[in-house]
């Protein structure tokens, strides 16, 4: 028995000696074949997203550097993403908020050849709609003509884990149709604190000219759009962010529909409970949101909310901290009710508070103006007529009537020795102006070499600005 088992034993070493060597394959040739199908599988993604990439090419007036405002003509590059084979695509909001033209390059399969041109992408430049925009989170929804475009598709950005591989792509620094490879650096990365925002952090090199481009996942889904760099040079150094899918997906429905995004509020102000405040305020839980300031006219005082309540659920969700309270607010319809429980000194309350729409705000007077239907030449400003909504801007006037400045024009003289941005010109060689109109009509007449005088108001106070034209 003995010997048998040992017969067995060696017959089944012998065995496998002599058939390892013609089925083992040497490591180096396992590890190329591992390379060359994951480049064949990158290649691939890239193919089958680079047709839904578009680069923008915008022109318009912008504010120029300096200490005041001054408004240029301005030129800039940047990217899109197609997500709708109607015509719509995604862009970043700070690429095109102040474009009086937009062109989008369409990107085309084949050379004039008819082979794929490798130097220079081909395809067709046409005009572009700015269907809306929302600064908030840096987005803008545009529309082209044409249909049956090849449109991505958003992948679910709540899904994604540090370390997954991402491509980004767009046009860094104005070259089309570039593609760059990294990781998802941080899922939910927040500037600051109590920021609603949070967004998908990567290392994959990001430039100037790729807001707006995709950033997609080993699936070829998008999971971000391109937004911003941290940097300290001017150029990618591994800190890239991109507006998570999900986000991207809320605010593109609410743009195409409504053409600006109706937010949900109820008339507070928050601040996450941190462990400091919790132990300063005594209170009993070092997380939620602490209630810093309330409308008075508003929902949540109508439904007894104070200052000083700490919320610890919205519509039985826990909220840690202020994003959380933010996210969940805005995804409510306008008029809905909210469920919040409170806590008050040691007691919970529970209160019910019906959602308004948070009131629009511009992000400057620069923001309100258009250079072609804006701009006096003979005073090298350009002008808005007070409304009620340019008024709420402003601080109260010394009298009801007049002209905002909201910048000046390239040719303008040096801005110490005229207007500045906030000046409201309430007459011009002591006529009254009371609208655009009016502040047109009463320097038609000027010359160059004509005195001017123009009573204005800045900061609360009247003053004189006397000059000639030229």
């Amino acid at each position: 028995m003995r010997s048998g088992t040992i017969l067995c034993v060696v017959s089944a070493v012998v065995s496998c000696l002599l058939v390892q060597p013609a089925a083992a394959q040497p490591q180096s040739a396992r590890g190329a074949e591992t390379l060359e199908a994951m480049s064949g599988s990158f290649a691939r993604i890239v193919e089958q997203v680079a047709p839904s990439v578009v680069q923008i090419f915008v022109s318009g007036y912008g504010v120029g550097q300096g200490q005041y405002d001054v408004m240029t003509k301005q030129q800039g590059i940047a990217s899109g993403t197609i997500v709708d084979p109607d015509g719509y695509i995604v862009t970043n909001a700070h690429a095109v908020s102040r474009a009086s033209r937009i062109r989008v390059l369409v990107p085309g399969a084949r050379g004039v050849s008819g082979q794929p041109s490798l130097v220079k992408p081909q395809g067709v430049k046409l005009d572009a709609e700015l269907i809306g925009i929302d600064t908030a989170t840096d987005l803008a929804l545009l529309k082209i003509e044409p249909s049956g475009l090849r449109a991505l598709k958003l992948g679910d950005s709540d899904g994604l884990r540090q370390g997954q591989l991402v491509l980004a792509f767009g046009s860094p620094l104005g070259l089309g149709n570039t593609v760059t490879m990294g990781v998802v650096s941080a899922v939910a990365r927040q500037l600051r604190e109590d920021d609603i925002p949070a967004y998908v952090q990567t290392d994959a090199p990001i430039n100037p000219g790729n807001s707006g481009g995709p950033l997609v996942d080993s699936s070829g889904l998008v999971v971000g759009i391109n937004t911003a760099i941290l940097t300290q040079s001017g150029g990618s150094e591994g800190v890239g962010l991109a507006i998570p899918s999900n986000t991207v997906r809320y605010i593109a429905d609410q743009l195409r529909t409504n053409g600006h995004v109706r937010r949900a509020v109820i008339g507070i102000q928050v601040q996450t409970v941190t462990p400091a405040m919790a132990e300063a305020m005594k209170l009993p839980l070092p997380w939620g949101v602490i209630v810093s300031d309330i409308d008075p006219d508003g929902p949540a005082t109508k439904a007894g909310v104070r200052i000083g309540d700490v919320i610890l659920t919205e519509d039985g969700t826990v909220i840690e901290d202020v994003r959380r309270f933010g996210v969940n607010l805005y995804h409510h319809p306008i008029g809905a009710t909210v469920a919040l429980e409170i806590l008050r000194g040691t007691n919970k309350v529970a209160i019910q508070v019906t959602t308004i729409e948070r009131a629009e705000e511009p992000g400057s007077y620069v923001d309100l103006v258009r250079p072609d239907r804006n701009l006096v030449p003979e005073l090298d400003v350009l002008g808005i007529d007070i409304d009620d909504k340019v008024a709420q801007m402003l601080h109260p006037l010394r009298r009801e009537s007049g002209v905002l400045v909201a910048a000046m024009s390239a040719d303008a003289a040096p801005p110490a020795n005229r207007f500045q941005p906030g000046d409201v010109i309430h007459a011009v060689n002591w006529k009254p102006v009371n609208s655009l109109m009016e502040l047109r009509r009463a320097v038609a007449g000027l010359k160059d070499g004509d005195a001017v005088v123009v009573q204005i108001e800045r900061q609360g106070l009247l003053r004189f600005i006397a000059f000639e034209i030229d």
